[in-house]
């Protein structure tokens, strides 16, 4: 899905960064309504029905899919395609590897921190946050909710703020607009740190600071993750779309396996603690990521002299 999203538009179009954000809504919509739909039904009625809803709802997306293919632009014929992706991977310079593998080594030390929301920060909820709110005790599953939900709020108003950038000719390269969405979700990190601390020595954490954090922390994941899809599907030479966008998911997988490394730790460490140590996490990425801005300044430098010369 993600590698047809460069297609809908003209080369060159700088729509097409924010319409991966747009994609990441759609993304989130189901996002929110599983674990509120699922979920719930789990926990009242039992698994089955959970599963069942879950099923239904991958069917209902399918559905979705085959109604709005009429409006994807066509595809290439095999012939055409292996030559496309042959005269791509001859034109996917050093500068552009490089950069792709860089970013990709962020990305994976980023989720090693980012994954912990539906693991140990859920664990932690669990055990360590008064989730009553006027008698009533709220579910897990509905702070989990929060994340997807605060996606479909703040998209709208990050992409009016980019646009107002971009026309005042203010607009950030991607690695600098990811490593600013790192260093937002380390600070969601030290905040939960700080809660987790405070109710260490009081009670249970009042539930308001888990509130702060999913605010920062999609925050952060809005600049980060869009914007990365958005580099890999966007510096994709002509035939090698998918691959490249493979690519970035590759780089997603290898994060959540390091996020399960990371969260061995949890049974040993206090959960301040803990959540130190993911905020330290998210800052080394946000260093290395904006580490990399000059050679994705390198990189367009040198496409705009290709261009030039065709």
């Amino acid at each position: 899905l993600p590698s047809q999203i460069d297609d809908l538009y003209e080369p060159g179009d700088p729509r097409v960064g924010w319409a991966y954000n747009v994609y990441y809504v759609g993304v989130n919509i189901g996002g929110f309504l599983a674990p509120l739909i699922c979920g719930t039904l789990g926990e009242v009625y039992g698994w089955h029905y959970g599963f069942g809803a879950a099923g239904v709802g991958m069917i209902a997306g399918l559905l979705i899919y085959l109604w709005g293919g009429r409006y994807l632009p066509q595809e290439a014929g095999p012939q055409r395609s292996n030559s496309a992706a042959t005269r791509g991977a001859m034109s996917l310079g050093r500068s552009t590897i490089t950069l792709l593998i860089a970013v990709a080594l962020g990305v994976t030390i980023f989720r090693g921190a980012y994954e912990q929301v539906g693991n140990t920060v859920a664990l932690w909820t669990d055990s360590g946050v008064d989730r009553r709110i006027a008698g009533f005790t709220v579910p897990i599953t509905w702070f989990i909710s929060l994340n997807p939900l605060l996606v479909m709020v703040l998209t709208p108003l990050l992409l009016a703020r980019w646009r107002r950038r971009a026309e005042a000719g203010r607009t950030w390269p991607a690695v600098r607009k990811m490593a600013a969405g790192a260093l937002i979700v380390a600070a969601a990190y030290l905040l939960l740190a700080t809660a987790a601390s405070l109710g260490a020595s009081g009670g249970r954490t009042g539930w308001p600071w888990l509130i702060a954090f999913f605010v920062l922390f999609t925050l952060g994941e809005l600049y980060i993750l869009p914007t990365g899809l958005g580099l890999f599907a966007r510096v994709a030479p002509a035939g090698l779309g998918a691959t490249t966008v493979a690519a970035w998911y590759l780089a997603i997988f290898t994060g959540s396996l390091a996020a399960g490394l990371v969260g061995t730790l949890w049974s040993a460490m206090a959960p301040g603690a803990y959540f130190l140590l993911l905020a330290g996490i998210a800052g080394a990425a946000a260093l290395l990521l904006r580490a990399l801005e000059p050679l994705e300044r390198r990189r367009e430098t040198e496409n705009d002299a290709t261009r030039k010369s065709l």
